[in-house]
């Protein structure tokens, strides 16, 4: 192939590489969801990256249908790459779950695709880290729920946030007061469009797409717009919704949830009852679940779910009833590294070795002898001059470097040298090196072992 023949290298818009600083913080973001996960009893399983189209269309409503990415493949089969991770796992549950048995709770952490426009924190590839319970109605998995979301914020670190908790039965309640019940999926997209575009664009949503009047628009938006404490907002969502079996149940089951997760000593500012929340997807029925970043509002939910009662019955006689959450890999990602809060995040910088002089065999010797006693170590695979090398070194980002010349052999030291201020030290083999590895590293606030 010659040069004018050279295929330009580049990615498809929405979709992107990721370099290895990247990986390490995105590693570091999934390997403690699974930490938190675990900790309450989830399990790991995964589906498909592809399904049958008739598996996924129709889910999530009509904009996902329209973000699918869907195509015939040789087979002649009509199929779709998977826009969430709760749609396949409803599918496989109903597969699944005579042999599982009930409640399941799981959790799943791979790619999905959404063909929709991008923005800050959002691409059409995208990784999400779920975690549900399928296969009871009980409050407890609702109030877990909002416990495991909050542990995940506080061990991620990521500063001042709040879960917002609704319930969809509360605003099926009032529509049904309102007699728009017909109109429900209409006025709950308007509604979850709110933070977006503000109330009157809302209102103007509700008049022309749910074809509420401008009363019963009104009365949709005084509910949303109600705000302070759990307990006030309580108290003030139950004459708004009297008369309704579906919003008294929805108001009784956001008092369950409240009343748990203080058991549990979630703060006030942590969970927040906010009816404003709706949740785009069709499938939602019960609680619903949003999370903000204080310092990052404008980025959007970094993790959301709700409960999902009806979903299963797509797949299957069996009532399946589910609920969980999602946390927004890339999306928190992007937050975290505006915010400042990646650094030093992730796995321990590699210890380099670089080959000077010496011997090869006791310059492999003594990288094993670091790895066995828990660092990462990198050996430069070629003998160059040390200061290319150490300048490799330093464009990697590698803090420390253990030298062993032919000087250091014959005397049974090493040189141990602090690539971030340059000093050196010479140090003797064994348990001495590893010492004063492990002292040199944590004084930069690294990970040691």
């Amino acid at each position: 192939m010659s040069k004018s023949e050279l295929i330009t290298p580049r990615t498809l818009k929405g979709f992107r590489d990721y370099l290895p600083d990247a990986m390490v913080a995105r590693e570091w973001l999934i390997d403690t969801a699974r930490e938190v996960y675990r900790s309450f009893g989830f399990a790991p399983i995964d589906t498909p990256a592809l399904e049958y189209e008739e598996i996924l269309v129709g889910k999530g409503g009509a904009e996902s249908d329209k973000q699918l990415y869907r195509f015939t493949d040789h087979g002649g089969r009509e199929v779709a790459l998977r826009f969430d991770l709760t749609v396949p796992f409803a599918r496989f549950s109903a597969q699944n779950i005579g042999q599982l048995g009930t409640p399941f709770k799981r959790y799943a952490i791979g790619p999905v695709w959404r063909g929709e426009n991008t923005q800050r924190g959002r691409y059409r590839e995208f990784i999400q880290c779920d975690f549900d319970t399928i296969g009871t109605e009980s409050v407890v998995a609702d109030i877990e729920t909002a416990l495991v979301i909050t542990q995940l914020m506080e061990r991620l670190d990521v500063g001042g946030f709040s879960v917002r908790c609704n319930n969809r039965q509360v605003l099926n309640g009032m529509l049904e007061r309102l007699e728009l019940v017909d109109e429900q999926v209409a006025v709950l997209r308007a509604l979850d469009k709110l933070a977006k575009i503000g109330a009157d664009a809302v209102t103007e949503e509700l008049m022309t797409v749910a074809g509420a009047s401008a009363a019963q628009a009104r009365e949709v938006l005084t509910l949303a717009d109600v705000n302070g404490s759990r307990a006030q907002v309580l108290d003030e969502l139950v004459p708004l919704v009297a008369g309704s079996e579906t919003g008294e149940a929805g108001v009784a089951r956001l008092a369950e949830i409240v009343g748990g997760v203080t058991a549990a000593g979630v703060a006030e500012e942590r969970l927040l009852i906010d009816v404003s929340i709706a949740r785009g997807l069709d499938y939602y029925t019960g609680a619903v679940f949003e999370t903000f970043l204080d310092d990052a509002p404008a980025i959007g939910s970094v993790c959301s779910g709700g409960r999902y009662d009806d979903l299963a019955s797509l797949y299957t006689k069996q009532r399946l009833p589910g609920i969980g959450a999602s946390l927004g890999v890339d999306r928190l990602l992007a937050a975290l590294e505006e915010l400042g809060r990646l650094e030093g995040r992730g796995a321990a910088r590699p210890v380099f070795v670089p080959r000077f002089g010496g011997s090869l065999s006791d310059q492999i010797a003594l990288a094993a002898e670091l790895r066995d006693a828990g660092f990462a170590v990198e050996l430069y695979p070629e003998d160059r001059k040390l200061g290319a090398q150490l300048k490799y070194a330093d464009r990697r980002g590698l803090p420390v470097a253990v030298i062993v010349g032919e000087d250091e052999l014959a005397a049974g030291t090493c040189q141990l040298k602090d690539l971030r201020d340059g000093s050196t030290a010479d140090v003797a083999r064994g348990d001495a090196l590893v010492d004063a590895l492990r002292a040199l590293m944590s004084r930069g606030g690294m990970i040691v072992p």
